[in-house]
């Protein structure tokens, strides 16, 4: 028989992410993050091959980021509420991890894979800050598309993208539930 554990079945039936633009500080000491980190690095990761990393961005660092955010909006001509939407994320966030995926050379491990395995651990790095209290949002945008951005801001090399920035912190508000799926729409049972 199995063994249930009922309030980590509870949580994941009632998750809900916060609103980046919600969050505020206090966000998680090192420590904290750290636990977070390691509970994120559990993911499932076929070949252990470890396709991913983080980069902690606080303070100055999220400052940086929003600059340079208008810079790329900039160039790629954006409209100018989306580019201070985007910088806006960096620039009231009180932390964000940055979640790298990092595709490793294998024959055995096809590249889709890791890519999985790197949006798992953003998936992991989320419920473990919502688990532990914390508000948190998962986000990419458009800058994470742009590899100058991801050049310039990150100092990612060709073989690494950006799978997303989990932001991390005290939430101000409770937002309510949205419209989940409707299983009978998208699920197929098979038994012969």
């Amino acid at each position: 028989m199995p063994s249930p554990n009922p309030a980590a079945m509870d949580f994941l039936l009632t998750r809900r992410s916060r609103p980046s633009k919600t969050l505020t500080g206090p966000a998680p000491d090192r420590e904290t993050l750290e636990t977070l980190l390691t509970a994120a690095a559990r993911s499932p990761d076929h070949g252990k091959l470890e396709p991913w990393r983080f980069v902690v961005l606080q303070g100055a660092a999220l400052e940086r980021m929003a600059a340079a955010v208008e810079v790329a909006g900039q160039r790629l001509g954006k409209d100018e509420d989306a580019v201070a939407k985007a910088a806006a994320a960096f620039r009231d966030s009180p932390l964000c991890v940055a979640v790298i995926e990092v595709q490793k050379p294998s024959e055995k491990i096809p590249a889709i894979e890791q890519t999985y395995s790197a949006g798992a651990v953003c998936l992991a790095l989320l419920n473990a800050a919502l688990a532990s209290g914390w508000g948190a949002n998962w986000l990419s945008g458009w800058a994470s598309h742009d590899r100058q951005f991801l050049t310039d801001a990150l100092s990612l090399s060709d073989t690494e993208s950006l799978a997303g920035f989990i932001h991390i912190g005290t939430e101000t508000s409770t937002p309510p539930d949205r419209p989940r799926p409707d299983l009978s729409k998208i699920t197929t049972w098979v038994e012969a």
